[in-house]
């Protein structure tokens, strides 16, 4: 069956502090559009509604614009900015790097699923 949505219509919107997230659901494949305003960590917006140390979702992610950082619980970081296709594991923080907003699509249903929820 052959499926097709535009993102131009997400399925839902989460919002936080400093940022939002838009995600289409499809058959096999959730998508979701971050958007990270500089100032954005994970530990200060997101912490507070999923209730964990750290983020605790899959990312399998293409950044479209900005700089991020991240740091992995086991010490292990890296940053990832525009061009970069990127799989982080759960277990971790992140932050906008610098005055640019940050736009990430994300593949494979981590952040489309469970990301900026309450438990």
């Amino acid at each position: 069956m052959l499926e097709v949505k535009t993102v131009d219509k997400p399925d839902e919107r989460r919002d936080f502090p400093r940022g939002h997230l838009e995600a289409v659901h499809l058959s096999g494949l959730d998508f979701a559009i971050g958007t990270f305003e500089p100032g954005w960590r994970w530990s200060e917006s997101v912490a507070p509604i999923a209730g964990t140390e750290s983020c605790e979702v899959h990312h399998n992610g293409y950044v479209v614009q900005g700089r991020m950082h991240l740091l992995m619980d086991d010490g292990g970081e890296g940053e990832v900015g525009p061009g970069d296709v990127f799989v982080c594991p759960p277990g971790h923080d992140a932050w906008v790097v610098g005055d640019e907003q940050v736009i990430v699509y994300d593949f494979a249903g981590g952040m489309a699923t469970d990301y900026a929820k309450a438990p």
